[in-house]
């Protein structure tokens, strides 16, 4: 993914970094650049309430009189060891995490702190732990890192992009600290004191590394061990289109265009079944058929943005001969669907979108909705298949493992090794743009 930010995010970034500049004036404090919203008011502790490191999937499945309850049981000891103090909202390094009533998608967060010595804490995005903050000086935890400093994402595995800082930018013991967080999907950028500690990461999800971490959930601040103190803490929610282009940026060298947004040159099949309109690809209605390109390729990524109508169906033609059904004569069809409309609720998971058609199913829950572009990469190397949409990666699967087959009707194509790459049309009026691919060895 392409780490380089748009024009859209410069102007509340500079304005932040200009806020956190102002000198520690009451009026200067907890008042949100423009285009962000302030989760603490300065004031009191409303809009929060206190969950624990526990999977938000769980308590965002209660139903709301469960839920109530839960929220509201938390409140005495929210209030037993958070308080404001001068504008500047305070925890003695006990007691239950304050997290926000509302969750979040995508989103750029903005967090001033101060700390001390052995403290201990960290910001939990969607529910999920962490952006590390670590005493970088303590050196009982140097073999966990904290040597390396902090704004990392500490609970990813070892080893794995974003688990350790970049670069160590904490400030001195007694000084505020800045942190600017921006979270597209499952991709997380950070920076502290404006030096990039995390660049465009995936943030596994801790409670189940086999889930991503969820589409949507709330923020929290994690306290333990030692005092915390946090102030300007300002969201700004960020739109499916800036998330796409955020996420793709520009593509990197190896990546070339296969569609030219103009006409179907280098491009066969029934090419009457689709038009180009505003740049994209167009299905008509009621005509079908598999569109590809004309080179073949082996291993590759492909990158697309695709918008779905109601009740939207197509698919991506993965190894595909020309010929025949690509989900079965070809490696397989990667559905787009979308899969959230009441007329698909019955379909098998290997049927909704980013599944390999009819062998393995992709996470749901992960589509802008309907009517707004995607983003999509899809990788394919030997027998693997794996589908990012919007930053999450929602499936990753190897298709020579598969031995059960929707209704049991066998993929004989799924074993090819080399083939087109196209679009499996349905009738619907389902677009595609921006199509560039990298062959890779």
């Amino acid at each position: 993914m392409n780490p380089h930010f748009l024009p859209a995010l410069v102007l509340p970034v500079c304005l932040a970094l200009l806020g956190c500049q102002t000198p520690n004036k009451s009026a200067a404090i907890n008042n949100p650049p423009a285009g962000f919203t302030a989760l603490f008011n300065g004031r009191n502790l409303d809009h929060w309430w206190g969950a624990t490191t526990e999977d938000p999937r769980k308590y965002m499945a209660l139903t709301p009189d469960a839920f109530q309850k839960k929220h509201d049981a938390s409140l005495d000891d929210i209030r037993q060891h958070w308080s404001v103090q001068n504008g500047e909202l305070v925890n003695d390094g006990k007691g239950l995490f304050l997290t926000t009533d509302k969750s979040y998608g995508d989103f750029e967060l903005l967090v001033d702190y101060k700390t001390v010595p052995l403290a201990d804490s960290g910001i939990y995005l969607r529910g999920c732990p962490q952006v590390q903050i670590w005493d970088y000086t303590e050196t009982a935890k140097f073999k966990l890192g904290a040597d390396k400093g902090s704004g990392a994402l500490w609970n990813n595995s070892p080893g794995a992009p974003g688990k350790d800082p970049l670069v160590k930018a904490d400030k001195p013991f007694g000084e505020w600290n800045h942190f600017r967080i921006v979270m597209a999907g499952s991709r997380v950028w950070v920076w502290l004191n404006g030096q990039q500690t995390v660049n465009g990461c995936l943030m596994e999800n801790y409670f189940n590394r086999k889930l991503p971490v969820p589409a949507k959930g709330p923020i929290q601040l994690q306290t333990h061990g030692g005092e915390i103190r946090w102030r300007n803490i300002f969201i700004r929610e960020i739109s499916s289109d800036e998330a796409g282009q955020l996420l793709r940026g520009t593509d990197p060298k190896g990546f070339k265009s296969v569609f030219n947004g103009k006409d179907f040159t280098g491009w066969a099949g029934p090419l009457d079944c689709c038009r180009v309109t505003n740049s994209a690809i167009v299905w008509q209605p009621k005509k079908g058929g598999t569109i590809y390109t004309q080179t073949e390729f082996t291993n590759f990524v492909v990158r697309l943005e695709f918008k779905l109508p109601p009740a939207g169906n197509n698919g991506l033609a993965i190894r595909y001969p020309g010929s025949g059904d690509t989900a079965y004569t070809g490696m397989c069809e990667c559905q787009v669907l979308d899969s959230e409309d009441p007329k698909y609720a019955a379909l098998d998971q290997r049927q909704f979108h980013g599944s390999a058609y009819g062998m393995a199913a992709a996470h749901r829950g992960y589509q802008h909705p309907t009517g707004e572009w995607n983003y999509e990469e899809v990788t394919v190397t030997g027998s693997t298949l794996k589908v990012e949409l919007n930053g999450t990666v929602i499936l990753d699967a190897d298709l020579s493992k598969v031995t059960e087959f929707l209704g049991n009707k066998k993929h004989p194509g799924k074993d090819r090794i080399s083939g087109h790459f196209g679009f499996a049309g349905h009738n619907d009026p389902v677009m595609f743009r921006n199509i560039s691919i990298k062959p890779l060895n």
